[in-house]
């Protein structure tokens, strides 16, 4: 029993520095690591404000269409539909895909 409390008051003085050093080691890991962490995500962050810029941008351009023309786009989409000019007679080419071509 004399010799087992010999060997940990011998070793506890070295136990203990292993035990700070390891603890230090874990420290300056886990600042490295909130750093990286930190990092990263303000790089997000200005990804995200660009992008927000760009959709803010975007929204102001369609609220300008609107505002600007009014509601009237249902009825310019139905004007263009109205327009038969491709279907006027002697307008394109005529399909006839059982005649072949003569060389």
């Amino acid at each position: 029993m004399g010799d087992l409390i010999g060997l940990v008051a011998v070793s506890a003085p070295f136990l203990m520095v292993l035990g700070i050093v390891w603890i230090a080691s874990q420290k300056k890991l886990e600042e490295k690591r909130i750093s990286a962490t930190a990092e990263a995500s303000s790089e997000k962050a200005a990804q995200y404000a660009s992008h927000v810029a760009e959709l803010e941008q975007r929204v102001q351009v369609l609220e300008r269409i609107v505002t600007d023309r009014g509601y009237d786009i249902a009825t310019q989409i139905e004007a263009l539909r109205d327009q038969r000019a491709v279907e006027e007679k002697g307008s394109g080419v005529p399909l006839d895909t059982n005649r072949k071509e003569q060389v």
